[in-house]
C-alpha cells in the first residue's frame, strides 16, 4: 500500500478568514500584531511580512455569523523568530487590552487573544529543539503560566513582526477527534506528535505540531458561517505534492490540489 510522507521541511502557508467587513479588523492585525498589508484587492485583503501574506480577510458579510455548533478555527499560530519580538507584541497586546492569555508550553512561549470579531489567534516563539520535553518519540506540550514580567524586560520595541516570522501553526475546532485523525495522519500524511484528552497534534518531520484539533467545545457540525475559510499547506517539492494528490486520488490543478477536511475546511496544498 502507498503511503504518504510529508517531507519535515512542510509548513502552513497563509490562513484565509471570511469576516463581514476587514475594517473590523485591520487596526488589530496591523497596530497590535505587528502585520503589515501585502495586496489590497476590492474583496480581500493579504496581510504579512516581509512581502509574504500570512493571512488573507475575505469580505463575505453575506454568510452570517459562525453558529456556535460549528467547526472551524480554535485559533491561528504566528510563530516570531526572538523573545524580543515576542516581548514586543506582548507590550502592543497589553497596552491594547487584547491579552488574553500566556503560557509555557515547555516546546514554546505563548501569546494568546482574539481578534476584534472573536477569531483565536497566538504569538509564539520556539524554544531550542533540544530542550523540547519529549516521550515515546513524540513531545509532551505541557501549559504552565508564562513568566510575562519577564518577558516584558526584553521588549524590543519593534511596531511590526520581523521578516522571519511566518505562519508556525493552525489549531480547529473539530466535530470529531477520530476523523480528523484519520484524515490528516492517514490521508495526509501528518504524524502524530502529542494528544491531550479531546485533542490531537500532527506535524510534517519532528516539529511539534503544524495542526491541532480539538472537541473541547463539542461542535458537532460542519464548518460554516464567518470565520476559518481555510488555509495553505506547503510543501517543497513537486515530488511531495503528486504524492500527496496520488494518495488522496485528487488532481493538481493550476499548481494547487484543494482538498476538504471532514468539517469542510478547506486545505489547499501547493509547492512552496
Amino acid at each position: 500500500m502507498f503511503v504518504v510522507i510529508l517531507p519535515p521541511t512542510t509548513g502552513i502557508g497563509r490562513v484565509d478568514l471570511s469576516i463581514e467587513s476587514s475594517a473590523t479588523v485591520l487596526d488589530f492585525y496591523r497596530s497590535v500584531i505587528g502585520l503589515r498589508t501585502v495586496a489590497d484587492e476590492p474583496r480581500w485583503i493579504d496581510l504579512g511580512v516581509d512581502g509574504q501574506p500570512l493571512i488573507r480577510l475575505l469580505e463575505r458579510p453575506e454568510l452570517g455569523p459562525r453558529p456556535p455548533e460549528a467547526a472551524g478555527l480554535f485559533h491561528l499560530a504566528i510563530r516570531v523568530p526572538t523573545n524580543d519580538a515576542l516581548a514586543s507584541v506582548a507590550r502592543r497586546m497589553v497596552d491594547a487590552d487584547r491579552l488574553a492569555g500566556a503560557s509555557d508550553h515547555g516546546v514554546s512561549e505563548a501569546l494568546y487573544g482574539r481578534d476584534p470579531v472573536g477569531n483565536g489567534v497566538e504569538v509564539y516563539v520556539d524554544r531550542p529543539r533540544a530542550q523540547w520535553p519529549t516521550t515515546n518519540g513524540g513531545v509532551d506540550m505541557t501549559t504552565q503560566p508564562l513568566d510575562l514580567d519577564s518577558l516584558l524586560t526584553g521588549d524590543g520595541g519593534r511596531d511590526e513582526l520581523p521578516p522571519e516570522s511566518d505562519m508556525g501553526h493552525i489549531h480547529l475546532e473539530v466535530t470529531d477527534l477520530e476523523k480528523s485523525a484519520s484524515f490528516y495522519i492517514d490521508e495526509l500524511g501528518f504524524t502524530e506528535r502529542d494528544r491531550r484528552r479531546g485533542a490531537r497534534f500532527v506535524a510534517a518531520g519532528d516539529y511539534h505540531h503544524h495542526i491541532g484539533f480539538n472537541t473541547w467545545g463539542g461542535r458537532s457540525e460542519p464548518a460554516s458561517g464567518v470565520g476559518l475559510k481555510g488555509f495553505i499547506i506547503e510543501v517543497p517539492t513537486r515530488r511531495a505534492l503528486k504524492a500527496v494528490a496520488r494518495h488522496t486520488d485528487e488532481t493538481i490543478d493550476e499548481g494547487e490540489l484543494v482538498l476538504q477536511d471532514p468539517d469542510g475546511i478547506v486545505i489547499r496544498f501547493r509547492q512552496r
